[in-house]
């Protein structure tokens, strides 16, 4: 079944087979996507906007050195009103630690609770043992930065 499992409003997560249906793509209003691979194909539609991380789906790969890159590319697409997919060969493991590392960076979250929110949309998603791994290593070194508020899912409101 082709679908675009949506992670939050502005971020889908899918297969390459899903990714290059324009149909699809248009029909949700795709702006931006993320082909999380070294041979997947690109949608081939004029207005989205793409970006390769070429990766293999090994755990010796080093995924952790474009988490920065494609969160950021992630929440500026979010900003500016667009919506971003990211995408792999079957949707499981390198696309889902993108969406986990955008989370956990962007919104807050602990891995285990970006971990729940990817799996959620997209019952499927495991990411390598490699892949986990660096994302426990982005926590930590979130953490580090943002020791205060860090993964606090409660918002702390004013009254």
């Amino acid at each position: 079944m082709l679908q675009l499992c949506k992670v939050t409003d502005s971020l889908l997560i899918s297969n390459s087979k899903s990714a290059c249906n324009k149909e699809l793509l248009t029909q949700e209003g795709v702006t931006f996507c993320i082909n999380v691979s070294r041979q997947q194909p690109f949608p081939g539609l004029h207005q989205v906007r793409s970006l390769r991380i070429p990766v293999f789906d090994d755990p010796v790969e080093d995924l952790y050195k474009y988490f920065e890159q494609c969160s950021n590319a992630i929440e500026d697409t979010a900003r500016s009103g667009g919506k971003c997919l990211v995408y792999c060969k079957n949707g499981r493991s390198r696309s889902a630690a993108i969406c986990m590392a955008y989370l956990m960076r962007h919104q807050n979250l602990t891995l285990q609770d970006a971990f729940e929110t990817v799996k959620t949309a997209r019952p499927g998603v495991e990411p390598n043992a490699g892949f986990w791994s660096q994302l426990q290593r982005y926590e930590e070194h979130l953490q580090m930065q943002h020791p205060l508020g860090y993964s606090s899912k409660k918002k702390i409101s004013s009254k």
